[in-house]
Parts: structure tokens; sequence; C-alpha cells
């Protein structure tokens, strides 16, 4: 729980964790406990078994992912035991928040990264030249006239596409109410981090070309990504906001 804490606090990559957990631990004081609790104390100790087996593996290894998911399943395992199944199933937005905030491995990171800056540079050089920038592109650099960029790991857009998917499954959790439309939403959270992340590429192409290369570095660089999410935010509760209506529409026709 302490590591995971300096995760969250120090770690670009981890940090919607600050977010999602106490979100997740508010979700799960105001869905309450099943009104009348049918505790299984075998499927419980099952899985608290199982979590600690699994700690104790992890501890061999020194790997912190299967770890920390050991902490996330024992804590299932005493709900289980508590309240039952039942319980969980009521908590099962809390629980996939915080399973979520459980940052990745290092090697899974690194393996989503590469794909993603490569997607990145494509789509970004592609929106260079549809706006007459002379552009030539190498793996995940993207040559300018006097200019080179590169697409780091940094700007791969992974950071964002995790956070958004867990904001996607957490505006779903909230505002839908069908299985469909909640898969549905979190899905579209895919594309939508990718595009605007080949946008922010873009657009640090443009200004670098046409106004001026700092505008491509440093705090304005930052800043566009924040920017950029909050597009893709916005975009996302659009996204929601059609589901939601799609969804009365349906309960109507079938009325």
């Amino acid at each position: 729980m302490v590591t995971l804490g300096q995760d969250w606090w120090s770690s670009p990559d981890a940090g919607h964790g600050l977010l999602l957990f106490p979100v997740a631990v508010y979700l799960a004081w105001k869905r309450g406990l099943v009104a009348e609790p049918a505790p299984q104390r075998a499927l419980g100790l099952a899985l608290l078994v199982g979590a600690v087996v699994l700690r104790y593996l992890s501890g061999l290894a020194a790997e912190l992912f299967t770890m920390r998911m050991s902490l996330v399943g024992a804590a299932m395992g005493l709900v289980v035991y508590l309240y039952g199944v039942r319980q969980l199933l009521r908590w099962w937005l809390p629980t996939l928040l915080i399973i979520l905030s459980v940052p990745l491995p290092v090697v899974v990171m690194g393996s989503l990264a590469l794909p993603l800056q490569l997607r990145a540079s494509e789509w970004g050089a592609a929106l260079l030249e549809m706006r007459h920038v002379p552009v030539r592109l190498a793996g995940n650099v993207i040559q300018l006239p006097g200019r080179t960029l590169f697409v780091t790991e940094a700007c791969s857009g992974l950071r964002s596409l995790t956070a958004l998917i867990a904001l996607g499954l957490m505006v779903a959790g909230l505002w839908l109410r069908t299985p469909w439309s909640r898969v549905l939403l979190v899905l579209l959270a895919i594309p939508v981090a990718m595009v605007l992340n080949a946008v922010r590429v873009f657009l640090a192409g443009f200004f670098t070309y046409y106004v001026d290369p700092r505008l491509a570095e440093g705090v304005m660089h930052l800043t566009e990504g924040w920017a950029i999410f909050v597009v893709a935010f916005a975009i996302l509760g659009a996204m929601a906001a059609v589901l939601a209506a799609l969804e009365k529409r349906l309960a109507r026709v079938r009325a």
C-alpha cells in the first residue's frame, strides 16, 4: 500500500490513481451494504488463501503489479467472506476503478508505448501533410525543414489513454444503465485518446513550422497536452449523453 501510494504521487504513469481510489471509496460508501447479507465463508476463504499465495509468489519475483493485485484480491475475499458475492456485485464499479488505479508493469507499459508512439507519429505526420507542411517520417521521428520532432514515450498517449479509459468506466457506471452502452463507451475511449494524441503531435509540428518552435516545448507543450485531454474528456461526456438518450429511446420502444 505504501509503495502504491508513492507511485500515485510521484509517477506520471500512475497519477490517475490519486483520483480513482478516493472516488472508488466514495462510490462504495454511497452504494452501501446489501439489505440482507449472505456471507459465503468457504468462497471468501478460498479467495483470501489464493491472494496470500499470489502475494508470496510475487514477493519471490519482486513483481509489484502482481503483489498489489493480491491486495485487491484479499479485499475481495474479505467482502465475500463477510457479506457474500452479492455485495461484491453491488460494488462492481468501485472494484474496477481500484483495479484500474494499480499501475501496469513496466514491461507491459513499454510494449504498449512503442506501437502508440509509431501510430501517433504516423497520424500526426499525415495531418501535417494535409496542412501542406513539408514533413518526412522515420519511425517516431518527424523531420521538418530545419527542425526535428521526436515523439517520445511520454508523448505516446499511453498515459492519457489509461486515464481516459478509467474516466470512461466511471462515467459509464454513473450515467449509463445497460451493459452494452457501458462497454461501448469504454471501447470508444480508445480511438478518442489515440486520435486526439495524434492531433497533439500535429499541433506541435504546426506551431513549430508556422509560428514558433518554442510553442512545442516545455510548459506550452504540457499545456497543449492538458487541453487535449480536457477536449477528449468532453467528447467522451458527449458520447455518454448520446448513449444515455439512446438507452431511454430503446426503453420506450420496448415499453
